[in-house]
């Protein structure tokens, strides 16, 4: 499988959504039920004041997170993604999306919990540097990161372990690990930061 060697561009999220509006089975795929559960379990505190969810998509998990937030951004890259979000939530006031392209474009504010799920391998390296200078320039002390990537193989710039690998190495010494488990299809980390 030749793998793609930069950041995944806007319109190659623009195209899958335009064939097809569920393009990840977000809606119907047990494995995306059983990760969703797993990863409201393992959020270290019942309720967060401030929350980023990175690459929100339909906004399927946007919806199950909104209940422990008290605000809730959700970005994504893709308009037709983020229309069906917005339909999706639209009976819950204090959850609002944005489109941008992260780590280029970030939101305004701080956050006490960040959430990136099955985003990071579509990050190059250099953009994985920039995405940890957005993280640490929003991230209130004693924040949340969770991370949440499946495991195969990808044609992206990495795969779920070498960026979550990467991201926790740029990060180090501001956060530490709190929880890590893996499944058969995917890990889940969750990284207190300490600085």
């Amino acid at each position: 499988m030749t793998r793609h060697s930069q950041t995944m561009p806007p319109d190659y999220f623009e195209n899958r959504y335009a064939d097809d509006p569920d393009p990840w089975q977000f809606t119907t795929s047990t494995y995306e039920a059983a990760k969703y559960a797993a990863t409201l379990d393992v959020l270290p505190k019942p309720r967060f004041a401030s929350a980023l969810e990175i690459g929100c998509s339909i906004g399927v998990f946007t919806k199950a997170l909104a209940s422990r937030c008290d605000a809730l951004i959700g970005l994504d890259t893709a308009e037709k993604a983020l229309e069906q979000a917005r339909g999706r939530c639209e009976s819950l006031p204090h959850v609002r999306f944005e489109r941008l392209h992260v780590p280029g474009q970030w939101p305004q504010g701080r956050f006490d919990l960040i959430l990136i799920s099955e985003v990071l391998y579509f990050l190059d390296a250099d953009d994985m540097a920039h995405l940890t200078k957005r993280i640490l320039d929003a991230l209130d002390p004693g924040g949340i990161v969770v991370l949440v990537h499946w495991t195969g193989l990808t044609h992206y710039p990495q795969t779920g372990d070498e960026a979550s690998d990467m991201l926790i190495g740029l990060l180090d010494g501001a956060i530490r690990v709190d929880h890590h488990s893996r499944t058969e299809r995917y890990r889940l980390d969750v990284l207190i930061r300490i600085t």
